[in-house]
C-alpha cells in the first residue's frame, strides 16, 4: 500500500511532455481504480457523485438493458423463423441460380463461335421463406395432384390461396416491426445511449483522476504541495464539468422514448 502511494505520489512530479503527462495521468487513473477494487482505498476517499447523476445511470442502464433484450429477440423477424425447411430450399434455389448463371455466360460468350451455345436454365423465382407460403404452396401442389375438378382438389386450391394471404400478411407485419421497432430500437442503442455511456466513462475517468490528485496531495511533500492542491483543483473542475455534461446527455436520452411509446401503443394494428 505505501509502493501506491510512494508511485502515485512520484507521478506528477516527473518533468514529461504533455502526450507523456496524458499518459501518466492515465496510468494514475488505473493505480487508484486497483486499489479501489482491492478495497485499498476507504470509502469516505472515494469522491462521491451527485445524487441525480446516480438516479440517471440507473434509469439509463435499465433503458439500454431494456433495448439489448428486446433486440436480441426481436432480430429475429429478419429471418425465416417459422420455415424449418428453408436451409435445403435455399440451396436447391442457390443451385438453380448458378446454373441459370453459368449458362446465360456460356451462351453469351460462345454467341458467333462454332462450338454449340448450350440452352440457357431457368431461372426460379424465388418463394418466400414464411410457413403459411410454404403450407400454401404444399397445399396447391396437391391440388394439382387430385385434380382441379375434385372437391378434394377445390377445397385445398382454396385453403392455398388463403395461406398465401396469410403469409403475405405474415411478411408485411415483419417488415413493420423492422422498420418500426427494430430499426429505432438499433438506432438508439448504436447512438445516443452509446454516447450517453460513452460520457459516463468520462466522469468515471475524471473522478479517479481526481481521486488520484488527492491522494497525490496527501502524499506530497511541501515542494510539491502547491502544484498539488492546482492539480486537484483542475481535476475537480474537470469533474463538474464531465457530470454536467453525462447528466445532460443522459435525460436527453430518457427524454427520447416517445418513438417506442408510440409503437408499442399501436402494435395491436400492425
Amino acid at each position: 500500500m505505501d509502493n501506491w502511494s510512494k508511485l502515485s505520489a512520484a507521478l506528477p512530479a516527473l518533468n514529461l511532455g504533455q502526450s507523456a503527462g496524458k499518459l501518466a495521468k492515465g496510468f494514475s487513473s488505473s493505480v487508484q481504480a486497483t486499489r479501489e477494487r482491492l478495497g485499498n482505498i476507504p470509502v469516505e476517499d472515494i469522491t462521491e457523485l451527485p445524487q441525480e447523476y446516480k438516479d440517471l445511470e440507473r434509469r439509463v442502464d435499465a433503458l439500454r438493458n431494456a433495448h439489448l433484450s428486446m433486440l436480441k429477440i426481436m432480430q429475429v423477424y429478419a429471418t425465416a423463423y417459422d420455415y424449418p425447411t428453408q436451409i435445403q430450399e435455399s440451396l436447391s434455389e442457390l443451385s438453380t441460380s448458378i446454373s441459370h448463371s453459368v449458362t446465360a455466360f456460356a451462351a453469351a460468350n460462345l454467341k458467333g463461335t462454332n462450338l454449340p451455345v448450350p440452352n440457357v436454365t431457368a431461372q426460379t423465382p424465388q418463394q418466400p421463406k414464411t410457413l403459411p407460403h410454404a403450407i400454401g404452396r404444399a397445399a396447391a401442389s396437391a391440388a394439382l395432384a387430385i385434380g382441379p375438378n375434385e372437391r378434394l382438389g377445390k377445397a385445398l386450391k382454396e385453403f392455398a390461396v388463403a395461406y398465401e394471404k396469410i403469409g403475405d400478411a405474415r411478411l408485411n407485419q415483419d417488415d413493420a416491426i423492422l422498420e418500426n421497432f427494430v430499426a429505432p430500437w438499433q438506432a438508439t442503442l448504436s447512438n445516443s445511449i452509446a454516447i450517453a455511456v460513452k460520457a459516463r466513462q468520462a466522469v468515471r475517468n475524471s473522478r479517479l483522476e481526481l481521486d488520484s490528485a488527492k491522494q497525490s496531495l496527501k502524499n506530497a511533500n511541501p515542494s510539491r504541495q502547491e502544484q498539488a492542491r492546482l492539480d486537484v483543483e483542475n481535476a475537480e473542475d474537470d469533474l463538474v464539468q464531465k457530470t454536467e455534461v453525462a447528466i445532460s446527455m443522459m435525460k436527453a436520452v430518457l427524454d427520447n422514448v416517445s418513438y417506442s411509446i408510440t409503437f408499442l401503443s399501436n402494435l395491436h394494428r400492425i
